[in-house]
């Protein structure tokens, strides 16, 4: 079995290759945001919906144009930036049409677009572009150069597309990889369910508990300091600039420890687990604000902010994705269940009542007496849902 994957790697590229890559990056921005304005006057003015067809066609006349800005870059990025745009302007219609709050594609600032595509390897790029080099690997760009690369692992299938991207002083290249060959590991037969939570990232039905390190609460007090010291800088000033650089490493920091202890968490489930079963979860609509309006404001606002930055410094979201892709790389089975009541239904007997759940940790069943922990009991209903899930697919 194949699949897709992405591997990063950190650039180290010289002075001038790092200006020309924030040029590179800079002639996008401003190609999408022209393109954005063709089209946004196009509609006012005369009706019309210009497409990414339409736009494609004029970027020749464009680089003919501007020899020295915008004609030093692969055409093939250009019409990936516009393709971009075009990506975000069918996001936007189709959630009009499912009635949510549409969102209208914005024009790009300074900081806000910091990724180019190059969406064939040899197209204005090359991966591996000097493999007669005894150490090290370098990827070509059309207009910058031969950039060095710090390869920390083998690239594995078929090189898709390449990108660069900036993160604070950083810059990264993103390779997209098809035909990646999966490495199913050997069976266990051991299955387990999995209760997320902010007192601990994840409880198992046999009762482990794995810890939450919260990452962005063990930065607070650094990352206030340095936001209140953005605050009374001056805007547009140079020093400004250098504070806002701070809080984003700060937040860059916590980004990427969030990311390894997800891995880490991740690595060590598939490899104990053939079934792994979680909640279905919509942390979207979870962490959602409870401010309300003018007219009808919430309420327990700060109780409910509190509980919502709880929630995405545990990090939900990027560890169930880092394990649906681990555990289809290793052949494990994830099932996703729906996660209502499983915390107030006992899992000797099946009653289900609010009153079950004692405390945020205390489990007593009114019915039948059973007392655990509250996240090991809901974690034992999650796995026994979605084993009668898999079941009934089996029989299907």
């Amino acid at each position: 079995m194949a699949v897709r994957r992405s591997f990063k790697f950190l650039l180290r590229p010289t002075a001038k290759q790092a200006a020309a890559l924030a040029a590179c990056l800079e002639d996008h921005r401003t190609l999408y945001n022209a393109a954005l304005e063709h089209r946004r006057t196009a509609y006012v003015k005369a009706g019309v919906s210009v497409r990414y067809g339409d736009q494609s066609a004029e970027l020749k006349h464009i680089r003919g144009d501007d020899p020295d800005g915008q004609g030093r870059w692969s055409f093939s990025s250009q019409q990936a930036t516009l393709r971009r745009l075009d990506r975000a302007f069918g996001a936007f219609f189709a959630r009009v049409k499912a009635g949510r709050t549409p969102g209208f594609p914005r024009f790009k600032g300074r900081g806000w677009f910091d990724a180019v595509e190059w969406p064939k390897d040899g197209d204005g790029c090359r991966w591996d572009s000097q493999p007669e080099h005894p150490s090290a690997t370098f990827v070509r760009l059309q207009g910058v150069g031969h950039v060095r690369v710090h390869q920390h692992r083998p690239v594995r299938g078929r090189v898709k597309t390449i990108s660069a991207k900036r993160e604070g002083k950083r810059w990264y290249v993103v390779l997209a990889c098809d035909d990646v060959p999966a490495e199913p590991l050997p069976g266990t037969g051991a299955v387990v369910g999995l209760d997320m939570g902010v007192a601990c990232l994840v409880t198992m039905n046999d009762g482990v508990h794995v810890a939450n390190p919260r990452h962005l609460a063990a930065t607070a007090d650094r990352l206030a300091e340095a936001q209140r010291d953005l605050a009374r800088g001056e805007r547009g000033s140079r020093r400004r600039r250098k504070k806002v650089a701070r809080v984003a490493a700060l937040h860059g920091k916590v980004r990427r420890q969030r990311i390894d202890y997800a891995h880490k968490v991740a690595n060590a489930l598939v490899r104990a687990y053939d079934v792994i079963v979680h909640e279905d979860l919509r942390i979207a609509n979870m962490t959602r604000s409870a401010s309300g309006t003018v007219e009808q404001p919430g309420r327990n606002v700060a109780q409910k902010s509190g509980l919502n930055r709880s929630i995405l410094d545990a990090g939900w979201g990027v560890f169930l994705t880092v394990l649906a892709h681990k555990a289809e790389s290793a052949g494990r089975e994830l099932i996703a269940v729906n996660p209502a009541d499983t915390s107030r239904t006992c899992s000797r007997c099946g009653h289900c009542a609010k009153e079950n759940r004692v405390t945020q940790a205390e489990f007593v069943c009114t019915a039948c007496g059973h007392a655990a922990h509250a996240d090991v009991n809901a974690a034992t209903n999650i796995l026994r849902a979605g084993l009668a899930l898999r079941q009934a697919a089996e029989a299907a």
